[in-house]
């Protein structure tokens, strides 16, 4: 199998360079080696290549960025992975693509299915949700994988942003009111690639994220607690749980960013560990 990975410099990218190289050639690109943002290079590329599987882990995640920069948003989640797929129908390759909970608005009291229907209310979610439908208009083999509040060792995320704060800090204010769940990198890359090596894998959306439910305040105090007990922090500062408004961001969050996992459980026999064993696994790694 010869697969191209795109974003391979990303937080979720490194994982699965990792996971995937034992399934058979992979081409992994980074941004400047494969820019999204320009489609017409993209296109070209993916002709050359001619992977027979794609799996795009680039995207354009500077959620707040994004209200002020629409246009570029748009092309990297949107034309781009339309491009991705439409590359992929003429090879016959199959494209796993990787979403996220911003294509809702988060007013649903209950967890998100992939039924449900998409009403972003940023400009990165609506991004990434026209990026799901270019993909499902292409007619190409393909796998949506919808996921939430992504974390890993590599590149910019909330639990390295907190460890940070813990060092500088003694106290924090954290939103509680904000719900979802943490999904390791790592994770989440190995059972993309146990699913890339299947011999048929079925089309269509998941929703595929970590077991269980927290707050961002509570994932605050889990990171402390975690770290403090492996001796990654010092002393654990004092955390204050605080409503989304008196953290204004450029960018609206979803309230509720639960998504309900059981169609990808009942496809695919799989399900990824509850969020705090991904911590735990992931701080530990930290230590080396």
């Amino acid at each position: 199998m010869k697969i191209l990975l795109t974003g391979a410099a990303g937080q979720l990218g490194r994982e699965l360079k990792r996971s995937l190289d034992c399934l058979g050639e992979v081409v992994a690109c980074d941004r400047h080696q494969l820019d999204l943002a320009n489609p017409a290079n993209l296109r070209e590329a993916i002709r050359r290549l001619a992977p027979s599987a794609i799996v795009n882990a680039a995207a354009y995640t500077a959620v707040d960025r994004a209200e002020s920069e629409p246009m570029l948003a748009q092309v990297v989640n949107a034309e781009a992975p339309g491009v991705l797929a439409e590359e992929a129908k003429r090879l016959g390759a199959l494209l796993i693509h990787f979403s996220t909970d911003y294509v809702f608005d988060g007013t649903k009291s209950s967890p998100y299915t992939e039924d449900d229907t998409t009403a972003p209310i940023s400009a990165y979610g609506r991004s990434k949700r026209d990026g799901e439908r270019a993909i499902a208009r292409s007619g190409a083999r393909h796998l949506i994988l919808r996921t939430s509040w992504v974390y890993g060792l590599h590149g910019a995320n909330f639990m390295k942003t907190m460890l940070r704060l813990a060092r500088e800090r003694d106290e924090l204010r954290v939103v509680g009111d904000q719900f979802g769940a943490p999904t390791w990198t790592r994770h989440l890359a190995g059972v993309s690639a146990q699913i890339l090596g299947r011999s048929e894998c079925p089309d269509g959306l998941y929703h595929l994220t970590a077991a269980g439910v927290t707050s961002w305040h509570g994932y605050a105090e889990a990171i402390f607690d975690e770290a403090f007990r492996q001796g990654l922090l010092a002393k654990k500062p004092t955390v204050h749980r605080i409503p989304s408004a008196d953290y204004p961001l450029p960018a609206p969050r979803p309230q509720n960013s639960r998504l309900d996992c059981s169609r990808f459980t009942t496809e695919f026999s799989l399900t990824l560990p509850d969020w705090r064993v991904g911590l735990a696994d992931c701080l530990a790694d930290a230590r080396f």
